[in-house]
């Protein structure tokens, strides 16, 4: 089965007709919440790491109080991004838009997962410094970058599905 032939298979199952049909709009407005949740709380984090904001506050006691909220809405955000998805499968699937904001998400997850696993295991030493090493901002400015042209680019595959 191609790749194709998924998506023609996604978009015609029953939860691909019933948000096809009466959902989406709820769904859609879901995602758009969720996703200044998520994102909004990941800005937090990345302006910390630039050393932009929130100096008198350890880079720690910034991730532990963003952390639950980003994740919830990113659970959210990406359980009905799939819904969205599976609504127009085979529209999304030409969709050159579309292409570029799932390489833009993953790009933002192989930045987070740099930062995380690489820069963040010496945090101890520069955690609590009003600007953290030029890695971590540079970690933040990327994300920032990152989650501001996935943005710009769903909106771009809203309007052209």
């Amino acid at each position: 089965m191609s790749l194709f032939e998924m998506c023609q298979a996604i978009e015609q199952s029953t939860i691909s007709s019933i948000v096809r049909e009466s959902a989406f709009p709820y769904v859609e407005g879901a995602h758009v919440l969720a996703l200044s949740l998520s994102i909004g709380t990941v800005m937090w984090f990345d302006l910390r790491l630039l050393g932009a904001t929130m100096r008198t506050r350890s880079v720690v006691e910034v991730f532990e109080d963003v952390k639950p909220w980003m994740f919830a809405g990113f659970v959210v955000m990406f359980s009905t991004g799939a819904l969205l998805f599976a609504a127009h499968a085979t529209k999304a699937y030409s969709n050159n838009f579309f292409r570029a904001k799932l390489a833009l998400l993953i790009l933002a997850g192989v930045n987070a997962a740099v930062y995380h696993f690489t820069i963040d295991r010496n945090r101890s030493a520069w955690g609590k410094s009003p600007f953290p090493p030029a890695a971590a901002r540079l970690a933040g400015l990327v994300s920032l970058l990152l989650w501001f042209s996935v943005i710009a680019v769903g909106r771009l595959v809203a309007y052209s599905l």
